[in-house]
């Protein structure tokens, strides 16, 4: 039985996910910052009381936080509309990570001819409102290199 919502060629949405992880483990490596996964930092909003979160990647000495996302137009060239929630969600983890953080969404490159954007610049242009001004949006291409995207450099 096939599963439609799933990457074709991939053994499972989540192995694809656990691949793009290493992937920028590697990539922070060679950056030189070492990080690791599954850094769980408490968060919560003002005097609540707080609860851990699961990061994807981070480093809590170096005060890093990464969160990895692998996603892609549809088979069809349309949004991705489920997975953009899923951005939204980590743009509301990070604003409530403390500021002391250096945040990063290390997201997939994936580039759409007949919209002539990646979906990651189509998130920005679509959500930037919900993006806190201390996120840093890196754009990963495979095998090449990452750029960051967000937020935009003015020289």
């Amino acid at each position: 039985m096939s599963n439609s919502f799933q990457r074709i060629g991939a053994k499972s949405n989540a192995q694809v996910g656990r691949d793009f992880e290493n992937a920028a483990l590697q990539f922070f490596k060679s950056q030189d910052l070492i990080l690791k996964k599954n850094i769980k930092i408490k968060v919560g909003i003002e005097e609540t009381p707080k609860k851990f979160h699961a990061f994807d990647l981070g480093c809590k000495e170096q005060k890093i936080i990464v969160e990895c996302k692998s996603h892609k137009w549809t088979s069809g060239g349309n949004v991705p509309s489920a997975k953009m929630t899923v951005w939204n969600e980590a743009m509301y983890y990070f604003a409530i990570l403390p500021d002391n953080f250096k945040k990063i969404m290390f997201v997939l490159y994936d580039y759409n001819e007949k919209r002539e954007e990646t979906l990651a610049q189509y998130y920005l242009r679509t959500y930037e409102h919900l993006v806190p001004k201390t996120v840093e949006f890196w754009e990963y291409k495979e095998g090449v290199s990452a750029k960051i995207l967000y937020p935009k450099k003015s020289f």
